[in-house]
């Protein structure tokens, strides 16, 4: 038995099949590397691979030919290709009923890949033209926590509550940079982490949250929301830890739920005073450091019409705040 719990026999198999276009390290032989290579096809790739790493070359095929042998796949890079939604071949993903990560980042694909092997736990297409989710493309994927969708061409009738249908375990979607102008619908209950940076967002619905009830790290900025647009509570969400809202068009602050560790203002327009920013009653709060004191650590407010020094109510409300930038 020899490194990774790999017999003799396909220890050696695996080193015999190593393509000649790329590297297999005796000391981690279930791990293939073809990365950098200029390659514009896919090598027949050994039996007992585990990790493959195909980023940074010109392939276009994603073909069932040369990865008929890597059924045992666990990890595919293949990430900065020129691999089209045309190039994937038929049940070549789904093949390899053991891949976890699928990492298709800086490709031309121009919808989610389907179908999609069960087994999949991290799905990365961020820098696409994906403009197509299919309906029923995540059914079944109940081990899916990742989905990274960022810098496509995704509009809003793109992410409803057909097309995010099966994602049931989903602990971060990230659909920075696409063409939204609404918050999107049909995102699972399990959501932690919501990445909307960079849309055409003008407004949140009001109780928008309340389907979202894990939502712990929400970022939004450089969107188009003003405060006409954000619901006096919709922030108002007992889990929500970090919350940003940089490059926007707000000029209060809204409200945030005392249990808020990071909240990030910047470049907006807001005119403010320390008593429009604390979550509770500055009279209600004594000189104790106890459960009931706002959690705020890091507050960011520069590029607003705010002039230093910090308002005396700020500190008073704030006492685990470290940092704070005006």
């Amino acid at each position: 038995v020899l490194g990774q719990d790999m017999p003799y026999e396909e220890y050696m198999a695996q080193i015999q099949a190593c393509p000649k276009e790329c590297r297999c390290p005796p000391n981690f032989p279930r791990a293939v590397y073809c990365d950098n290579k200029g390659l514009k096809s896919i090598p027949n790739i050994p039996p007992y691979t585990w990790y493959l790493y195909l980023q940074n070359n010109l392939i276009e095929v994603l073909s069932a030919d040369s990865l008929r042998n890597a059924t045992e796949l666990r990890w595919l890079n293949i990430n900065r290709n020129k691999i089209t939604t045309e190039g994937v071949k038929e049940g070549v993903l789904n093949a390899m009923s053991h891949l976890a990560h699928l990492y298709m980042d800086d490709n031309l694909l121009s919808s989610v890949p389907s179908p999609l092997p069960a087994s999949l736990e991290h799905l990365r297409l961020s820098r696409n033209r994906i403009s197509k989710i299919p309906p029923g493309v995540f059914n079944g994927l109940e081990k899916l926590n990742l989905l990274d969708l960022q810098g496509n061409k995704l509009m809003d009738d793109d992410v409803t509550e057909v097309s995010m249908k099966g994602l049931n375990s989903l602990v971060q979607i990230n659909l920075a940079k696409n063409q939204l102008s609404r918050m999107p619908l049909g995102l699972p209950p399990t959501t932690t982490q919501l990445f909307l940076d960079g849309n055409n967002i003008e407004k949140i619905p009001s109780g928008y949250f309340k389907g979202l009830p894990k939502v712990a790290f929400l970022r939004l900025n450089h969107n188009k929301l003003g405060s006409s647009g954000v619901p006096k509570n919709v922030f108002n969400v007992s889990s929500i830890l970090d919350l940003q809202l940089s490059h926007n068009q707000l000029t209060e602050v809204p409200l945030i739920p005392s249990g808020l560790e990071h909240l990030h203002l910047d470049h907006n327009r807001i005119g403010v005073s320390g008593s429009n920013v604390c979550p509770v009653d500055l009279e209600t709060l004594d000189d104790s450091v106890n459960e009931s004191i706002p959690r705020l650590r890091y507050l960011r407010l520069d590029g607003n019409t705010i002039k230093p020094p910090i308002p005396r109510d700020v500190i008073l409300c704030f006492r685990l705040l470290r940092s704070i930038v005006i």
